[in-house]
């Protein structure tokens, strides 16, 4: 274990209790676990944004009868009482805050050389490893479950290359996954993490969103509910039509470079602003990333252009340009909906947290099927966390009658 202070836990503590009181779906999911102990005898890695959400998701696994080893997948997100909070619980916890990639290192080797029967992983740190120099601790590996667009892609980046050594299930495209926590949890996630860390407003703001999936929908649609004039850059034209249809402007990032005042990239590659882009910006312009990886905004060709760099406050940096223009990034281009808040809304993260639960579940109940693929969560798993959402919400649906089924049949 390796947190950075025990004394910490009552605050961690009352986090977890926090928002496992909104999240009823992974709370019925653990009396299920709880009673029949699926994972017992089993050890589980997990790589994760260690706050208090993912930290209850952890001791859901751990009452379902596993050994659980956690760290964190961002040095920034890492929440140190929470941490301490888990580690109290018997969940084996290698974090802290603000590490160095070394460090970083380290903590993910330690949660692998338990050699995991099973691995929750985001942004797909656990599985390079596991691929590399970590490739003999997959020895037991049953299989994994991957949440993030970028550790998706990496995943089938891997797998195209034939180079795919075990089952991963694909969070990331389940249905209660990227409808809801991609748009709606990423939406207004990023946006509270850049007011909470600005103390400015949107509105009468040009902001300029890269990317028009669903995390970069939902910051669209935050921001303009917010009163932002928005512009989106896409490289995708089914997507640059959408989001034209959805009432944004559409045009090139060289072109949006100069009208923006806030930039929010949310694509999952790198180099998306990048010193051209610099040299166009207005002055006092805010720079924010949404991806997993700190690459979307070119870091290097903003020092390299600036003549001072300097603290504007806390997780603002300025960087000063020699015509005396400042640029400002936030949380050093790390996902800054996390570093400068609380993540994601406990009731989104609620199921997509129990699509990772349950897909461990799938995973261990058809061993003896799987193959070293990238799978889809399987539609029973979607319908089933749905379900259990409404009820949580104390909504009801209509159903068919035996006549319409039957119509509905007869059609097929």
């Amino acid at each position: 274990m390796e947190v950075k202070d025990m004394s910490l836990a009552p605050e961690g503590r009352k986090k977890i209790e926090w928002v496992r009181s909104y999240m009823p779906v992974l709370n019925s999911i653990r009396e299920d676990f709880l009673r029949t102990r699926p994972f017992a005898g089993l050890r589980i890695a997990m790589s994760i944004h260690l706050e208090a959400k993912t930290a209850y998701l952890a001791t859901v696994l751990r009452d379902g009868g596993a050994e659980v080893y956690a760290t964190g997948c961002n040095p920034l997100s890492t929440q140190d009482d929470v941490a301490a909070a888990l580690a109290e619980t018997g969940v084996e916890v290698f974090a802290r805050h603000g590490v160095t990639p070394e460090e970083y290192r380290a903590h993910l080797c330690a949660v692998l050389a338990i050699h995991p029967h099973l691995l929750i992983d985001d942004g797909g740190d656990l599985t390079a490893l596991l691929h590399g120099e970590m490739a003999d601790c997959a020895d037991c590996l049953i299989g994994g479950a991957e949440e993030t667009t970028t550790g998706i892609h990496r995943l089938f980046a891997r797998q195209a290359a034939g180079l795919l050594r075990f089952p991963m299930m694909d969070v990331n495209d389940a249905d209660c996954k990227h409808l809801f926590d991609n748009r709606y949890g990423t939406g207004q996630s990023t946006l509270d993490g850049i007011m909470n860390t600005t103390n400015l407003v949107l509105a009468g703001k040009t902001v300029v969103i890269a990317g028009y999936g669903w995390c970069g929908k939902g910051c669209a649609m935050r921001a303009k509910g917010m009163g932002a004039i928005v512009i989106v850059t896409e490289i995708d034209p089914v997507k640059a039509i959408e989001a034209a249809m959805d009432g944004f402007s559409v045009m090139p990032m060289d072109e949006a470079a100069a009208r923006g005042d806030l930039f929010i990239t949310l694509t999952g590659c790198r180099d998306v602003l990048t010193a051209r882009h610099f040299a166009r910006m207005k002055d006092g312009v805010l720079l924010a990333n949404s991806g997993h990886f700190d690459v979307e905004i070119n870091k290097d060709d903003l020092a390299a252009a600036a003549v001072g760099i300097f603290e504007r406050k806390p997780n603002i940096t300025g960087y000063r340009m020699k015509d005396g223009r400042i640029l400002n990034l936030l949380a050093e281009g790390r996902l800054v909906n996390l570093a400068a808040g609380n993540g994601h809304p406990a009731e989104i993260m609620d199921m997509s947290f129990s699509i990772q639960a349950k897909s461990l579940l799938y995973l261990l109940t058809h061993r003896e099927t799987l193959r070293a693929e990238v799978m889809r969560v399987p539609a029973e798993i979607d319908r089933d966390v749905a379900e259990r959402k409404l009820r949580g919400m104390r909504l009801s649906i209509d159903t068919l009658t035996p006549e319409q089924a039957s119509y509905l049949s007869s059609c097929e």
